[in-house]
């Protein structure tokens, strides 16, 4: 398991331990999500190493008698700037292709990849009047004028969004999205040449106890709490009507062990994505006012502004997970939301 002293990681980790797995971390406990240097969210039971998985020789070691790889390690969030590009793709695409490479020679063909939803750029959307269309990039011209709904590209008129499925075309449309497809398709790549097996779960906004906080590369809902828990609203980008599939790490975590345990009866040289999300649309908005809610904090305050690298709505249509892996999400919003409100945080920075 890379990056298993992580936020989803860990709970990957505890999932796999309970369902009777012998499980070996390799994480580099890098100072922006690990500042102590511990690895204090690696559960009892499971094999600990510090390492890098750019660094060959510490994976290669790491790999010693493993029978398949979840590869969770990445850098994530949209980051501070474009200045954050090397890091993003020496982390997420220089590391998982050391990572492939040393399972080529150690003979390992089962790979379990954490993708994520900004593959897809923009969810579905579909047009009144010309049917499903894809909108373009956003303009910072309309973002500025408050026009943050994209318009159909045929004629101009408002879009009607839907759920996301896994056959959508690709779009990719900052860096960190960027580096997430080019780990499917390094791991695509890897399987054809060495007969390799993998099940890819893009991930949709994953939230829940032990979510990192004050950090630039935190989910939304971590940002959201860290300033309710400094007595400030929280700032919702745009209206706050951005849509959104929020699942709790637990779910993510039953995801990761049912896909694991399928992965053996895959075909060789196959792949094949699953998006996980649970299934219920919620807003942005949604999230900041349950979160004030439940920490009887102030309102949240809409401020207009806006991420260029940001989508508008993106959420998740997870039939086929339920469907070939017999996986249900377990945590409703509101249940989730009022655990996380007062849960731990792992401190970031």
């Amino acid at each position: 398991m890379t990056g298993g002293a992580g936020f989803i990681g860990s709970a990957v980790v505890g999932a796999l331990l309970a369902d009777g797995h012998e499980v070996r971390v390799l994480d580099a406990l890098l100072p922006a999500v690990h500042p102590s240097g511990l690895p204090s969210a690696v559960p009892a039971g499971a094999e600990f190493r510090h390492g890098d998985v750019r660094d060959a020789a510490a994976v290669e070691a790491a790999l010693d008698g493993v029978s398949a790889v979840c590869h969770q390690a990445a850098m994530v969030g949209l980051g501070t700037g474009f200045d954050d590009a090397p890091d993003y793709a020496g982390c997420n695409d220089l590391g998982t292709a050391v990572l492939l490479a040393a399972m080529a020679r150690r003979g390992v063909r089962d790979l379990l990849l954490a993708g994520s939803m900004v593959v897809y750029g923009e969810g579905a959307y579909r047009c009144p009047a010309h049917g499903p269309v894809a909108p373009g990039p956003r303009r910072a011209a309309d973002l500025d004028a408050g026009r943050f709904e994209p318009p159909c590209p045929v004629c101009g008129e408002p879009l009607l969004p839907g759920l996301v499925a896994e056959d959508a075309p690709a779009d990719p449309r900052n860096v960190y999205a960027v580096t997430k497809l080019a780990q499917e398709q390094l791991a695509a790549a890897w399987a054809r040449t060495c007969a390799g097996r993998v099940l890819t779960l893009r991930y949709h906004n994953v939230y829940g106890p032990g979510m990192p906080r004050d950090t630039p590369y935190a989910g939304v809902a971590a940002l959201f709490r860290s300033a309710l828990a400094r007595g400030e609203a929280p700032r919702v980008f745009e209206d706050g009507a951005q849509r959104r599939d929020f699942v709790h790490v637990s779910d993510v975590a039953a995801a990761n062990a049912a896909a694991l345990a399928a992965l053996p009866h895959r075909p060789p040289g196959s792949t094949r994505a699953y998006n996980v999300g649970s299934g219920e649309v919620r807003t942005v908005g949604d999230l900041a006012r349950a979160l004030a809610t439940a920490l009887r904090g102030p309102a949240p305050r809409t401020t207009g502004e806006y991420r260029l690298g940001d989508v508008r709505h993106i959420t998740a249509d997870s039939t086929r997970l339920r469907t070939e892996l017999a996986w249900r999400p377990r945590v409703p919003f509101a249940t989730g939301l009022a655990e996380f409100a007062t849960a731990p945080a792992a401190r970031s920075a």
